[in-house]
């Protein structure tokens, strides 16, 4: 396989994971469900794509998502983890995140799995710091009409073994499922915050075409929550989780004190991070490459000794820059004209001037002249803000 030359400053990791026990119906990320045959096919290329780091390149942050990491059985898990964090050691202080499923933490009647409790001993001797357990809801209802393969006392169970392995735990809940009642959403947020996660993750439905949910909405089968109701539920999360001492960090995500998660700060910075696995992403040196989705092409590439990389984008310096003040709006706190400046050798106001007045002046976004944020208003409205920035 040819050598990638990658540069030594990115101190960011990610691995993907494609195995999942089912594909939901919400779902379009690079996922393969029933061929966990594949799986020692998959660790040998995730080595050999390693391999072609040449040398071990220490991180501060390496997070396993997918997909489904906890999907593995134990010795394919300790296994992927000993592959990576040989490549990626982590810094003393490094972040190690998982993202988890419930049912692979705690065994339920209907879905008997194997090895819970080996998982979680697996998880802790890999020293992993953070667990974010895709709960997505406790109301057993929402949950099947969004296909998870969990109940709600599972989920709490799953919580607490997180709780017992790692130092954070992340929850992630989704509102605006059809159907779904301001009221209902407010109990999923209620019975979040009791349990007292480190972290929340909150995230409105979304109809992606290719999903299964994408033609049920399509002939009708499925309504989407009108944008009022959903701006109703994103501002009551916001209420709620910030009341109850969660600090509104970004967009969609909410923490305790200390409890930020480091490695998507990273990405919402514009830093470069190393990525490997189907369908994994990296930003190295200005250029964005990413993975061939199929997981059954991107074995089959890398253990041919070919690259595993599908799509390559090589923006110019200002689109490169327009993307991280995008990213970085996206932080509540903000993006500083001066780090701004340092970090990309343009002006905000060069960049994006006469749409970030527009916004400014719809009180969309604040400029306090040293600062510039999205106000209240503007969050509601966010996904709108973002393409009219990156095409000024």
């Amino acid at each position: 396989m040819p050598t990638r030359a990658t540069p030594t400053t990115p101190r960011a990791a990610y691995v993907h994971v494609p195995f999942c026990r089912h594909r939901c119906g919400y779902c379009n990320f690079t996922v393969v469900a029933g061929r966990d045959d594949l799986a020692d096919a998959y660790l040998r290329a995730i080595e050999r794509e390693l391999a072609t780091l040449e040398h071990a390149r220490p991180v501060d942050t390496l997070f396993f998502g997918g997909g489904t990491p906890t999907h593995l059985p134990p010795r394919e898990l300790r296994r992927l983890f000993e592959l990576a964090i040989r490549w990626f050691p982590l810094t003393p202080s490094g972040e190690l995140s998982v993202e988890a499923n419930p049912i692979d933490l705690v065994p339920i009647d209907v879905v008997p799995i194997d090895g819970g409790d080996e998982k979680l001993a697996v998880l802790a001797a890999a020293g992993v710091t953070r667990l974010s357990l895709g709960v997505q809801s406790f109301d057993d209802d929402k949950l099947r009409l969004l296909e998870r393969d969990h109940d709600g006392p599972t989920a709490r169970r799953a919580f607490a073994a997180a709780r017992s392995v790692a130092q954070s735990v992340s929850l992630d809940l989704i509102f605006a499922a059809p159907g779904e009642s301001l009221a209902a959403w407010e109990h999923d947020l209620a019975t979040a915050i009791e349990l007292r996660p480190d972290h929340i993750s909150t995230y409105g439905l979304t109809f992606e075409k290719g999903t299964t949910f994408w033609s049920r909405r399509q002939k009708r089968d499925l309504l989407e929550t009108g944008e009022d109701v959903q701006g109703d539920m994103y501002e009551a999360a916001i209420h709620r989780l910030t009341a109850a001492g969660y600090e509104h960090y970004e967009v969609s995500n909410f923490a305790l004190p200390g409890h930020r998660c480091r490695h998507n700060e990273a990405y919402w910075r514009g830093d470069e991070y190393f990525a490997a696995g189907p369908g994994a992403s990296r930003y190295l040196a200005g250029r964005r490459e990413t993975n061939h989705r199929s997981t059954a092409t991107y074995i089959a590439r890398v253990l041919a000794g070919q690259s595993p990389v599908a799509e390559i984008d090589e923006l110019s310096p200002a689109d490169r820059a327009r993307e991280r003040l995008v990213f970085a709006l996206r932080r509540l706190e903000g993006v500083r004209r001066d780090w701004f400046a340092a970090a990309t050798g343009y002006s905000i106001d060069e960049l994006a001037g006469p749409s970030l007045r527009r916004y400014v002046e719809l009180e969309l976004l604040e400029d306090d002249g040293e600062t510039i944020r999205v106000t209240g208003g503007g969050l509601l409205v966010s996904d709108a803000i973002w393409p009219a920035l990156l095409d000024s």
